[in-house]
């Protein structure tokens, strides 16, 4: 198999099972684990892959975005630990929004119950996740419902948001940089991010470690438009202080 065949191969696996590890690679594609190293510093210059330790996982772009059931498959106990820890920045605020993705999934299962609490949302498995829920009151934001991810965008969406002013909300992004900010593939799901980002008195992102220094197609926020920022101790303490100097404050779990 030639270089550039072996590569799309490479790409393909991992879009489909939205991470893939060096040593499977190298005995399904029958090379040498170094070639396969050295095929991912290919993909990962041009864009299409981010090396993690022993592995590689897919880079979203306009073209290309990974399924909230794909998502629910990878990284689970870090990002449990995360959103148990977002959770608890919920402080006395009334009013919430949660984003759609699945660490907000989780987000929205750790919600203290001893309260009211307006949520916002959305997601339709968040909506589903909290409706039964007797101390909550859950207002689903009406829109065309993207398959990829089970969430409403486009203008009803944004108009809902528009005339709320919510005291916390729960950013998700696909990426987020110092350079570039917090970044998402689709330019629909960018506006309604965009907009709550706007209307929310605290925003709190909260995501696993390979998200950072990673930049999608649509930018919606800055660093420093977010509070608090909530992840795993897998990122490095020196990057964390990084994005500290940006503003947010950061929580490593």
């Amino acid at each position: 198999m030639a270089a550039v065949e072996r590569q799309r191969a490479i790409v393909r696996a991992a879009r489909r099972a939205g991470s893939v590890e060096v040593t499977a690679l190298a005995d399904e594609l029958r090379v040498a684990r170094e070639t396969i190293r050295r095929d991912l510093r290919v993909l990962e210059a041009h864009g299409l892959l981010r090396r993690t330790h022993g592995g590689a996982y897919p880079v979203e772009s306009a073209g290309f975005e990974t399924t909230l059931a794909a998502r629910s498959t990878r990284h689970v106990p870090e990002k449990r630990r995360i959103a148990a820890a977002a959770a608890e920045l919920v402080g006395d605020a009334e009013t919430i929004f949660v984003d759609e993705g699945f660490t907000p999934q989780l987000i929205a299962e750790s919600l203290p119950r001893d309260r009211r609490l307006t949520v916002v949302t959305a997601s339709l498995a968040v909506a589903s996740t909290l409706a039964t829920v007797d101390q909550f009151s859950v207002l689903l934001l009406g829109g065309r419902v993207r398959d990829a991810t089970l969430a409403t965008v486009d203008h009803w969406v944004t108009d809902m948001l528009g005339g709320f002013v919510i005291d916390l909300g729960f950013i998700g992004a696909n990426g987020i940089s110092r350079e570039h900010g917090l970044t998402t593939p689709d330019p629909a799901v960018a506006e309604v991010k965009r907009r709550a980002v706007a209307v929310s008195r605290r925003r709190v992102f909260a995501g696993i470690h390979t998200k950072f220094g990673a930049a999608s197609f649509c930018r919606f926020a800055d660093v420093s438009d977010l509070d608090t920022v909530v992840t795993s101790l897998r990122l490095p303490a020196a990057e964390a202080q990084r994005y500290v100097l940006k503003g947010p404050q950061v929580i490593r779990v």
